[in-house]
């Protein structure tokens, strides 16, 4: 059953974030609030489905991630906690990348498939990674071209990595938390 649940939260969470490109019809019936109310609420439920479908779910293991893959997926990490709210700094940097929070999602999702060899795992990031390189290609070709905000000064950059280094540290804090250790052992 875990399996099932699981599955089902990565479609529906996929669905939701790409409704607006897969039914824009329905979306458009929905009205902006009513759109954005269907897809707060989708996603809610998508994100219960996968907490407890990964939880459920029987272990089957595929592969056996060697022990130096765990310093990756942390450099890795450190790349995506930046990079997740890039789009809402006013440094530098925030004009470089177009999908900033989509980018996020993707290294998310491999450094943590570079640690986690089972099948459960490879359901969830795998399909969190397809989602959003499916998500930035169709946004890409169905909206017009980026124009590329404003850079603010670097010192903002520099502020806004220190706060991704304060994020990551929480992030691992809530891990070891939960029982399970981001550095290994």
């Amino acid at each position: 059953m875990g399996y099932v649940l699981l599955t089902a939260g990565v479609l529906l969470w996929a669905y939701s974030h790409l409704m607006k490109r897969l039914t824009p019809g329905l979306r458009a019936r929905m009205g902006e609030n009513g759109g954005k109310m269907a897809v707060s609420v989708m996603s809610i439920i998508a994100i219960y489905l996968m907490v407890k479908g990964y939880g459920r779910a029987a272990p089957i293991d595929l592969w056996n991630p060697p022990a130096f893959m765990t310093h990756i997926n942390n450099t890795l990490m450190l790349i995506a906690v930046f990079l997740l709210g890039l789009g809402y700094s006013r440094g530098v940097l925030r004009s470089k990348m177009r999908h900033p929070m989509l980018g996020a999602v993707k290294v998310w999702a491999l450094a943590h498939l570079l640690v986690n060899g089972d099948l459960a795992s490879v359901i969830l990031f795998g399909g969190l990674l397809a989602w959003a390189v499916v998500d930035m290609i169709m946004i890409n070709r169905q909206t017009p071209p980026w124009v590329r905000p404003a850079a603010g000064p670097v010192i903002n950059d520099v502020l806004y990595g220190v706060i991704s280094l304060l994020v990551f540290g929480v992030i691992a804090y809530v891990h070891l938390w939960l029982g399970v250790s981001p550095f290994g052992g």
